[in-house]
Parts: C-alpha cells; sequence; structure tokens
C-alpha cells in the first residue's frame, strides 16, 4: 500500500458509524484489531484514520467521541456498506462472546479482557487471509504488509485510481514463480506458486473448505504447500470465523509458559490445552492473550 502522502486524492462518502457494540474500546484496541497481525492491509494515516483494503473493498476507519465511524470512497459506498459490518465482525455481540469465555476462573484472563476492551476477530476473505498467512512465515508484520502490497500493487486490478485489490489465486497461477520472488517472496513464493497450481486444478475446494467442520478444514489446509498447523488455525479463525481455532505462535508459547505453566509444551499440545481450558470461543481467547503479552514485552523494553 502506498506511503500516506503518495495516496491518490479521492472522493469520498461522508463518515457513517458502526453499530455501537461494534466499535473497540480505544485507540489501542483499534489498532490492535487492525494491525496486530490478523491483517495485512491496513495502514495508520494522519489524524489516527487507518486506511484499509481488502477484496474489492476501500475503506477508512476512525474512533470520535461518538464512536467508531468508516468511509470509503463514493463510488465504492454501497458495495463497503454491505460488507464492512462481516469484515469487522460488527453483527456479534462482543460482551455476550466475552462473557462465555471462563474469565470468572482465570485471573490472567480477566486482565487481558480488561486491558483491550472491544477487541474483535475481524472476518476476512478466505483467500485472501490464506495469502496473507501464506507469506507469514519467519516474517514480521512490517514485512508481510510489503509483500501484501507489492503483490497487490504489481499483479492485482485497481479498485479506485491508484489503490489494487490482491491478486486472486486463479490470477496467482498465472505468475511464474519468479514473478512471486520480485514481490519479495523469497521462498513463500515456491508455497504461494504451488498452492496456486493446485486451487486452479481443484476449482471450487476453497469455498468447500471454508464451510468444513474445524477439524477436517484444518486438515485439509495443512495438506497445502508451506501450511503447517499455525497458519491453518490463523486462516480458519480469521478468514472463516472458525472461534474454536487456537494459533500458536511465538507469543502465545510465551505466554502459556510464564501465565499457564506450560514450558517445554510443544505447538500442538498448547493448542489443545487452549481449545479445552478457552472452550468454543478458544480463538478469541487466543487474541486476548496475544495483544497483552505483546504489550507486557514492549512495556518491559
Amino acid at each position: 500500500m502506498l506511503p500516506a502522502e503518495q495516496l491518490p486524492v479521492l472522493s469520498w462518502s461522508e463518515w457513517q458509524p458502526l453499530p455501537a457494540p461494534a466499535g473497540p474500546g480505544n485507540a489501542e484496541v483499534l489498532a490492535e484489531t487492525l494491525d496486530g497481525g490478523q491483517a495485512f492491509r491496513w495502514n495508520r494515516q494522519p489524524g489516527d484514520v487507518w486506511f484499509g483494503v481488502w477484496s474489492g473493498c476501500v475503506a477508512e476507519i476512525r474512533l470520535t467521541k461518538y464512536g467508531c465511524q468508516w468511509r470509503a470512497p463514493a463510488v465504492l459506498r454501497v458495495s463497503v456498506s454491505k460488507k464492512i459490518i462481516r469484515y469487522l465482525a460488527a453483527d456479534q455481540d462482543p460482551a455476550a462472546q466475552v462473557d462465555r469465555l471462563p474469565w470468572r476462573s482465570d485471573a490472567h484472563l480477566a486482565r487481558c479482557l480488561q486491558a483491550f476492551p472491544g477487541l474483535r476477530i475481524l472476518r476476512q476473505p478466505f483467500g485472501e487471509t490464506l495469502l496473507g498467512f501464506l507469506c507469514s512465515a519467519t516474517k514480521q508484520i512490517v514485512q508481510i504488509k510489503q509483500m501484501m502490497a507489492l503483490l497487490a500493487r504489481r499483479h492485482g486490478a485497481e479498485i479506485v485510481p491508484g489503490i489494487h485489490r490482491l491478486p486472486t489465486w486463479p490470477e496467482l497461477a498465472l505468475l511464474t514463480e519468479a514473478e512471486l520472488r520480485a514481490c519479495l517472496l523469497g521462498f513463500r513464493a515456491r508455497y504461494i506458486h504451488q498452492t496456486a497450481l493446485f486451487l486452479a486444478a481443484h476449482p471450487g475446494w476453497l469455498e468447500e473448505t471454508e464451510g468444513l467442520p474445524y477439524a477436517e478444514a484444518k486438515a485439509r489446509l495443512c495438506s497445502l504447500p508451506g501450511v503447517g498447523e499455525k497458519v491453518a488455525d490463523c486462516v480458519l479463525l480469521f478468514g472463516a470465523g472458525r472461534l474454536e481455532a487456537f494459533p500458536v505462535d511465538v507469543w502465545i508459547i510465551r505466554t502459556m509458559g510464564l501465565r499457564y505453566g506450560l514450558q517445554g509444551w510443544k505447538p500442538a499440545q498448547i493448542a489443545h490445552f487452549g481449545r479445552t481450558h478457552f472452550g468454543p470461543l478458544a480463538g478469541l481467547a487466543q487474541q486476548y492473550l496475544f495483544a497483552a503479552e505483546r504489550r507486557a514485552k514492549k512495556t518491559r523494553i
């Protein structure tokens, strides 16, 4: 995505309110939701406005004293208005979801919930989520965002002047591995190239996988090149709304060791513990634990 000073001048719609329960509790929570590792195409602009792109949508989001608001380029207002509620999971009741977590018997979880009021799990397009997390191996968020921006700019269709969507999987199947490597993908280019060819040979595979029960969907994703359990769980949690998924990365290994006494446990064991301990909304708990552990690390530096 282009830096703020290079973004094209667009005609924007009026700011629109999101449903009252949907908004984050504060600016830090909004930043954690949009730029904390769930999605990779949001960037903070001057005035704490967030500019983001997903699928064929372009939008800005801001937090005001009146609540969370959004706007879109005028030509996209109607289409974005139909999709942004689902994307931001604004049709869910956050208080009811949080209340179903075991915070009454888990003091650390209770502290995490209080620290990030209104933290949400985005519901992103499934195919885009898979692409993003195939780019994520051994990379930090800023580097993943660079890769995604290059893929969009060089190989994705223009949505509005100067702003491009990500290439679809059929479009990716037409690219060479060398063209993908030129987008700073490194060894990930091979995985994306092979996955694109597989999906081209199996039309409807992604859509079918998204609708399967969690365990079956995860097993299918893990059969793709470069997709391990963590990536599969991230794709299912952030792209398919499977809140029972419990992705285990270095931050979750750290927090489960420090806060739950699981030092030395393997990722698969931690994931099983997480799904058992936190229940059917384990993925929501995971995001709170993840955010709190990253904040704790920053405050100690």
